[in-house]
């Protein structure tokens, strides 16, 4: 079987507004572009797949079981919209946790690749065919880690701007439409 493309989908910031450490789904609210985006890539036959760092369960905040209702209250979104969702990973550890269960260093937490590479695994995505949208640079770190393409959406949520060398994007835009727009504009075959 030939491997799939997809486009890895950061959640805070990205797809919805970040408010942090929301799970409260009635404060959930989608960027306005956002199902236009969703549907020109899957239209393109790109896998639509979230990876979001969630340390929440770390900070005692909140558990996973709170994760799992906010996943399945965005794929119930996405379904209604007829937008298929290939895939939800998250990461619920942080280094700085005070729940010890979830304290740690992981592989997961970008800007390492480890949810992008298990989702690649997983789906049988061809990395190198692949893009990253996020709203941060460890989204971009993480997608070019992986050997994806990336896109980082400009809208106020990254605070360091240091672009060294695997943190520079392919593409600074101002909203979700316009990074499916470049994506589609800049797919490979």
């Amino acid at each position: 079987m030939s491997p799939n493309k997809a486009v890895f989908l950061d959640k805070d910031g990205t797809l919805i507004k970040n408010l942090p450490y929301n799970v409260d789904v009635k404060k959930i609210t989608f960027f306005r572009d956002v199902w236009e985006g969703l549907k020109m890539l899957s239209g393109a036959s790109y896998r639509l797949i979230v990876v979001t760092n969630q340390p929440g369960p770390a900070y005692g905040f909140y558990t996973i079981k709170d994760i799992e209702k906010v996943k399945k209250f965005i794929l119930k979104r996405m379904l209604r919209r007829r937008i298929k969702l290939w895939g939800y990973y998250y990461c619920p550890h942080h280094p700085g946790g005070t729940v010890k269960k979830f304290k740690l260093s992981c592989g997961c937490r970008k800007p390492l690749p480890g949810l992008i590479q298990k989702a690649g695994r997983k789906l049988n995505v061809d990395l190198t065919s692949s893009w990253m949208i996020g709203d941060t640079l460890d989204d971009i770190e993480a997608g070019k880690r992986s050997g994806c393409s990336t896109v980082l959406i400009n809208n106020g949520n990254e605070t360091e701007w240091k672009m060294p060398l695997g943190r520079v994007p392919d593409a600074i835009v101002s909203g979700f439409l316009e990074a499916a727009r470049f994506i589609r504009k800049n797919q490979t075959p």
